[in-house]
């Protein structure tokens, strides 16, 4: 069991992944990289959910698991948007495709507007990862 202060630190750790992995998505983009591009933008989708779910002293070893928790904990029971949930499971399958299938591109405009999306996916996550913070200071 960890204590309040390091699941902060736990907490920040993943946000902060995931603005890290969203500004790496934006120079691979802008390299033209688009298959990495898209790698990173699962990464920043991931690292976020991962904040959030932490911020419910939740954790998991598989991205399968996350993937689930955040659909049974937060999409389908409330406060996140179907739409955002279908965005998640598309990245999901984008980086999948990408890491592991043989000749696979991506369309530029497609992922400038994944990139753009998962910007909004970022801060639509934001605050409910950080509302648990000041509950565990001290």
């Amino acid at each position: 069991m960890i204590t309040g202060k390091q699941q902060n630190a736990v907490i920040q750790y993943w946000y902060e992944k995931a603005q890290e992995s969203l500004a790496s998505a934006k120079r691979e983009f802008e390299a033209e990289s688009l298959t990495f591009a898209m790698n990173r933008i699962y990464y920043a989708a991931f690292y976020a959910v991962s904040a959030l779910l932490m911020s419910h002293n939740l954790s998991f070893k598989k991205h399968s698991g996350v993937r689930a928790a955040f659909h049974q904990k937060f999409v389908k029971s409330g406060p996140i948007e179907t739409k955002w949930g279908k965005f998640y499971d598309r990245l999901f399958e984008d980086r999948q495709e990408g890491d592991y299938v043989v000749f696979i591109s991506f369309d530029k405009a497609y992922v400038k507007g994944q990139l753009t999306e998962c910007a909004l996916f970022l801060e639509r996550l934001r605050p409910l990862i950080f509302s648990t913070l000041s509950a565990f200071d001290g």
